[in-house]
């Protein structure tokens, strides 16, 4: 929710921000140049970017943030095209004020003939696009883009939401080389400052008086002592003040590029360098000293008895029959969980919006049978209270949204359920997700700790990360025939949050494509394949193939070379960096179980095998046991590779790269078989 602040004062700034760079002016040195010189690697570069908010005030729309854009962006290869589109986000809600862009201009410069061809940015390629009721995207599409062309894109943002300073982000995924941001708020508004990101840059704060005309209207009334009718006049005052002016300034040169070269990352977004912007208090003339959400019940408070939370979760009446009826044979609390849980999954589809608020309401979205997340989680709230349950909804901070780390009321985009027992045991639900189940939250609301709403508002922190370790299990039973062909059998089980992305990534897609994509991934072809379990989630999901293959086996010299883990082998360590500044995510425990048994063929003999391996991580963060033994004409390896917790630290790093390269090696050494 957003905060609009008016006044019946009228404040007209006389102060103008000048731009270090002017527009439209490229060199042709810019445009001539093929790298970028400090990252030869990067496919585009922000030459210039600059940001001056300055909140003032209009008289016919209270307090206002203006924002003004200057981004100046090098493409240096054909991969950087896409800085060419620029989609600026924004509110604008059905109902209420609006943010809205204005003044955009642009120009695109290109080489031709050897010389500098100037184009001007068209309307036709500036166009909107609806991302829910609440916000829009402003696309802006520079056409005729080539290696090497500078783009020159200028636009302001006006929103009326004064008590809103968008976070100031000075690191991307391309480099920059110069970064000018001016934020300036007067003396009525107080705002905390919080840090983001690993790369820092120092605040040059100052004050300075703004001379403002102040306008105030006057009315009178006027009596005739003699009996006459009152008459009302009004006058408009004007008079000159002194206003201070907080003003912050972000100043720096050739910021490098924090790219997602690496995976287990929760948003790499989260930890590139940049300020927030959170309003602590108030403090307007003739009115007390306001404070906003300094804590985390704060928020919670303020979310429950907002519209569109609290309220909506004392609705039954348009579920009550239906409720009565699927539960009237249930034998215990857990299945009314499932009955319900599953009811509601069945019942309401997810329209893909997030929110901790409802948009059309619980009623409606039953009746419609679509809805947004908190419209179905705070309906399944509402329904798991209404059979005597200990239900409360949970607020959840996405992945995307990042890791809410201070009080605010953007922290939180999504919500869950929670069900909590006489033991103080408790299990978490989703209903958005058709194949989540109990316990299994689908991996966008997996995000550190999410805020339990308690029935009076009062709220407490619960933590969302899995305990139970998400399992993938791989048998495969194999043998090597006469002409060295690989013939086996490959079953594949998913447990928990791995069944669940299975059922995700795989459900909707034809079994031919399965089958293909199964083939070019490990070199083999499929003579029968089935999966089990699709759509009974109370199981875990199996995959059953029968395969062949003459590509898993090398043959020099007479002798044969093969993996003992065949096609499952792990060829490439993900951990390359010397240093990683931000956690490794890997959403939750997990293992990876995987057992071969291959039967050598007939006349050759075992040469040598891949000796055993038992290694840790500190703080037994993980570990990897390996082992490859004979019996008879059978070979069987045993691996197992199992991370403690979902997130590593920063400060064991080398550890996991050392640990993971060692993996790599040691399931990378083959068996070797001569002829006997």
């Amino acid at each position: 929710m957003r905060l609009r602040l008016l006044s019946l004062f009228v404040f007209t700034s006389l102060c103008v921000t000048a731009q270090e760079i002017k527009f439209g002016k490229v060199s042709k040195e810019e445009v001539q140049e093929k790298f970028y010189p400090l990252d030869s690697t990067a496919d585009a570069a922000y030459l210039y970017k600059y940001r001056n908010s300055d909140i003032s005030y209009k008289s016919n729309s209270g307090f206002i943030v203006t924002t003004e854009v200057h981004e100046r962006i090098k493409i240096y290869t054909k991969e950087g095209f896409e800085k060419a589109t620029k989609a600026i986000r924004y509110y604008k809600p059905e109902k209420g004020s609006k943010e809205r862009i204005a003044s955009i201009k642009g120009y695109s410069f290109t080489m031709v003939d050897g010389k500098v061809k100037k184009q001007k940015l068209s309307k036709s390629s500036i166009f909107d696009e609806k991302l829910s009721k609440y916000r829009s995207i402003k696309k802006i599409t520079f056409p005729n883009i080539k290696e090497g062309t500078v783009i020159d894109l200028e636009y302001q943002l006006i929103s009326p939401y004064s008590t809103i300073i968008d976070d100031v982000d000075y690191q991307f995924d391309i480099p920059v080389k110069s970064f000018y941001c001016k934020i300036q708020t007067p003396e009525y508004y107080s705002f905390t400052k919080k840090t983001k990101g690993y790369y820092l840059i120092p605040t040059k704060s100052t004050t300075k008086n703004k001379s403002i005309s102040m306008s105030q209207r006057i009315r009178t009334q006027n009596r005739d002592d003699w009996g006459g009718p009152t008459t009302v006049t009004s006058e408009v005052q004007t008079s000159k003040i002194n206003l201070k002016y907080n003003i912050d300034v972000y100043e720096s040169k050739n910021i490098p590029a924090l790219k997602n070269t690496e995976p287990f990352v929760t948003d790499i977004k989260n930890y590139r360098g940049g300020i927030k912007y959170e309003l602590a208090s108030t403090k307007f003339p003739n009115s007390t000293l306001k404070f906003y959400s300094t804590t985390w019940e704060d928020v919670t408070k303020q979310i429950y008895k907002s519209s569109g939370f609290a309220d909506e979760l004392d609705k039954t009446g348009y579920y009550e029959n239906d409720i009565k009826n699927i539960i009237a044979a249930a034998k215990n609390d857990f299945e009314k969980i499932a009955i319900i849980f599953q009811h509601v999954k069945k019942k309401v589809k997810w329209n893909n919006y997030y929110g901790k608020s409802v948009e059309k309401g619980v009623r409606k979205a039953y009746k419609e049978g679509t809805g947004n997340v908190a419209e179905i989680n705070l309906m399944l709230t509402s329904m798991l209270r209404f059979t005597g349950l200990n239900a409360y909804p949970v607020l959840v901070s996405t992945r995307k949204n990042g890791i809410p780390l201070s009080p605010t009321l953007d922290g939180f985009n999504y919500v869950v359920t929670m069900v909590k027992f006489p033991d103080n045991k408790h299990i978490l639900l989703d209903a958005t997700e058709p194949y989540s189940t109990p316990n299994v939250l689908p991996t966008r609301a997996l995000n550190w700790n999410g805020r339990v709403v308690a029935k009076n508002g009062g709220s407490s922190w619960v933590k969302l990360t899995p305990i139970r370790h998400t399992t993938e299990e791989n048998i495969v039973i194999a043998k090597i025939t006469g002409d060295l062909t690989v013939e086996g059998l490959v079953r594949n089980k998913y447990h928990n949050l791995s069944a669940l992305n299975f059922r995700i990534n795989n459900n909707h897609i034809k079994e031919e494509n399965l089958i293909t994509s199964f083939e070019e991934a490990n070199k083999v072809e499929i003579e029968d394949f089935k999966i089990l379990n699709e759509y009974d989630l109370g199981k875990p999901i199996s995959r059953n193939i029968k395969f062949t293959s003459e590509d898993l086996i090398e043959e020099i010299n007479g002798k044969i070379y093969i993996e003992p883990l065949l096609f499952l082998t792990q060829h490439e360590n993900p951990f390359k960096l010397e240093e990683r500044k931000f956690p490794v995510d890997f959403t939750s425990p997990i293992q990876f179980k995987n057992t071969v048994s291959i039967q050598i063929p007939a006349g050759y003999k075992v040469e040598s095998l891949p000796e055993v391996l038992a290694i840790g991580l500190p703080e037994k963060l993980g570990v990897f046991k390996y082992q490859v033994t004979q019996v008879g004409t059978k070979i069987s390896t045993v691996s197992i590779l199992q991370f403690n917790k979902a997130i590593i630290s920063p400060e064991f790093y080398t550890f996991l790269k050392d640990f993971y390269g060692k993996v790599v090696q040691k399931q990378s050494e083959k068996i070797v078989l001569v002829k006997e």
